[in-house]
Parts: structure tokens; C-alpha cells; sequence
């Protein structure tokens, strides 16, 4: 099943489609009274374009209109001149730690929500739903449900507790993925915290580039490319965390100490790069030829974790600047590699 393409304005310049950034809808019902449980996070609306996202009586993060009002997004997208974003969830609201029937009520509510503030940009703003990845029977049944109401794809978060992403029941997922030609967008969360790492944002300077690392590793080393479809498009966010620049030793590692490395793979990790995807928020030009020159020119896709204060603004300008990059592969960067990400 191939869905249309998006479409993108005819224009001079290159145009520019943003593969990373989330949304936060208003007007969710009180989730314990909908979903049963407690301790769910909550919106704290401070006034008419600032909100804080609660969980408990604890303020995770400062958001603002950017994150529901398409008008206040379309206008961001305009000033960066970017023509098309995908538009997915925020991983505080996965909920993959909680019994599958509550995390398939929120996921439903979030995922009908952001129908509505996506519907606001037209086809500019394309919508990925969350899963209830705990579950893989009710996240495929969700998944399907999503894509007939309008969903182009999915964001998933790099693990469910301990089960990484070459667990059995996530490759099953994956492997459903591949077959109703969904897209996959995988971020990191539920990062590990404790003294070390709860200052300085130390989760996410440190935690986020980790998490990602393993993931992608338990996806080479656990086997899963070899067990699924090759058809399966994934792309993982931040630049693919520190696995680019370790991908050496991930090599090294699997040729001398075969024993413990190999696992389930059946070649080694840099065999698999043409497997996966990786967006460009790595802020740098070394750091964007580095992940060019690991992952290929087809790879590497835009994107900017809009509208979050750690994200790049403008958006994709390290593309736009890196002087390295020719005049084709930097429209594939910009919009060709999304595009075919997205709809194969």
C-alpha cells in the first residue's frame, strides 16, 4: 500500500522537509478519569500561548503555542523556510509503562487530537501516531487504525522497560510495519537518571545519544535486520546518537570478540547502515560530514526536534551552510531522502 506524496511548492530554492519534530494538543481530558491509573501528566495552561507540561505535581517542560496552534507552526515554517514537517508525539505521553489498556486509551486520544491540529496545516503538516508498544497486537491494531484516519506513519520510543528493539514482540511490529508501508521514527526516552545525571540536562546531553546507540545496536547485533523485511523504512532522531562515530569500534569489537558481539547479527554493524536512517540534528558541519561520510548520502535526513529549545533553529541550516556537501546531495538532505523516507 503506497500512499501520495505530500506535496511540496513549487519553488527555486531547494525545499526542505523537517523529519523531526513533536507536537503537544490542548483540550486532553483528565487521563486518569479516561484511562483509569493515576499520576498522569497534565497541562498546567499558564495563559493563552504558554502551558507547562505536569506530571504529577512535578513541571516537566515550558511549552507554547508552537506546539498546538498550526497558524503559530506554519508561521516558524515560513521564517526557516521549510515546506513540509512531520509532526509527532512528545515521549512523556508514550506510556509504555503502564497496563496496555490505559496505553491504548491515551494513545487514541493523543492520536485523534493531533489529527485535528495537523488537519490546520493542510498537507504541510504530516502526522506520525504513537503505539502502544508494550502490546505489539493492540500497537499494530492502532497503528492500522491510525493510518485509515489519516496517520502517514509512526514514532516509537528506543525501548519498552528492558526490552530493546530486538525484542520478539517489537520485531513482530516492525516486521507489520514494513508490511502496511509505514514509516518509523525512533526517539529516545526514559533516558536513565541519578545523581551523575540529573544536572546540566545530563539525561539528554549524554543519556539521549546512548539510548539511541544501543537501540540501533540491538537492532544490528539482535538480528532484526536480518528478520525483517528489508521494505522496512526506520529512521533514527538525533543523528543516530554516538553510533556514527563508535560504528569503528562496533566493527572492531564484532571481529575480535565474535563470542560475545555477534549475537544474532550475520555480518558486521557497518554492513547494516543501509538499513536505517538518521536525521541531521548534530549542529555542526564536522559532525554532519562525519554522519554524511558513515551513513551515506541517502540516509541522512533533516531534521530539527521543533519546537523544543534543544532543537535546531533555524531549521536546517547546518545542511544549508556545510560546504562540503555538493549541490545534489544537499537537495537529498533537504527533502529528497525524506521524501522517500515517508513513501518508499
Amino acid at each position: 500500500m503506497t500512499r501520495p506524496a505530500r506535496g511540496l511548492p513549487a519553488q527555486s530554492r531547494s525545499p526542505l522537509v523537517d523529519v523531526h519534530t513533536h507536537v503537544v494538543p490542548k483540550g486532553w481530558p483528565d487521563l486518569a478519569a479516561a484511562c483509569g491509573g493515576s499520576g498522569w501528566p497534565w497541562l498546567r495552561v499558564d495563559s493563552e500561548r504558554a502551558a507547562m507540561i505536569m506530571v504529577g505535581e512535578t513541571e516537566f517542560r515550558p511549552v507554547g503555542a508552537e506546539c498546538w496552534d498550526a497558524p503559530t507552526r506554519l508561521a516558524d515554517m515560513a521564517a526557516d523556510g521549510v515546506d513540509v514537517q512531520v509532526v509527532s508525539p512528545t515521549p512523556v505521553f508514550f506510556s509504555y509503562d503502564r497496563p496496555a489498556d490505559q496505553a491504548v486509551k491515551v494513545a487514541r486520544i493523543f492520536n485523534d487530537l493531533t489529527l485535528g491540529v495537523t488537519a490546520a496545516g493542510g498537507e504541510r503538516l504530516v502526522p506520525f501516531c504513537q503505539v502502544p508498544l508494550q502490546d505489539p497486537d493492540a500497537a499494530c491494531a492502532e497503528l492500522d487504525r491510525c493510518l485509515a484516519a489519516g496517520h502517514v506513519g509512526v514514532e516509537i520510543g528506543n525501548h519498552v522497560g528492558d526490552r530493546d528493539l530486538d525484542d520478539d514482540g517489537i520485531v513482530d511490529f516492525l516486521t507489520h510495519c514494513a508490511e502496511v508501508d509505514a514509516p518509523v521514527f525512533v526517539h529516545p526516552w526514559d533516558m536513565p537518571g541519578g545523581p551523575r545525571l540529573d544536572r546540566w540536562m545530563a539525561r539528554w546531553l549524554t543519556g539521549m545519544p546512548a539510548e539511541t546507540h544501543l537501540s540501533v545496536l540491538a537492532m544490528i547485533l539482535g538480528g532484526v535486520f536480518d528478520r525483517v523485511p528489508e521494505t522496512l523504512r526506520i529512521c533514527f532522531a538525533h543523528g543516530g546518537g554516538s553510533f556514527p562515530f563508535w560504528l569503528g569500534r562496533a566493527d572492531n569489537a564484532w571481529h575480535r570478540r565474535g563470542d560475545l558481539v555477534r549475537g544474532a547479527s550475520s555480518a558486521a554493524p557497518s554492513s547494516y547502515v543501509d538499513r536505517f536512517c538518521v536525521d541531521s540534528v548534530v549542529f555542526e558541519p564536522a559532525a554532519l560530514r562525519l554522519l554524511v561520510d558513515t551513513m551515506g548520502e541517502d540516509r541522512v535526513l533533516v531534521g530539527s526536534d521543533y519546537p523544543y529549545p534543544l532543537g535546531e533553529r533555524p531549521v536546517g541550516e547546518v545542511v544549508r551552510k556545510a560546504d562540503f556537501l555538493t549541490a545534489d546531495q544537499r537537495d537529498k538532505l533537504l527533502s529528497r531522502n525524506a521524501l522517500r523516507f515517508l513513501h518508499g
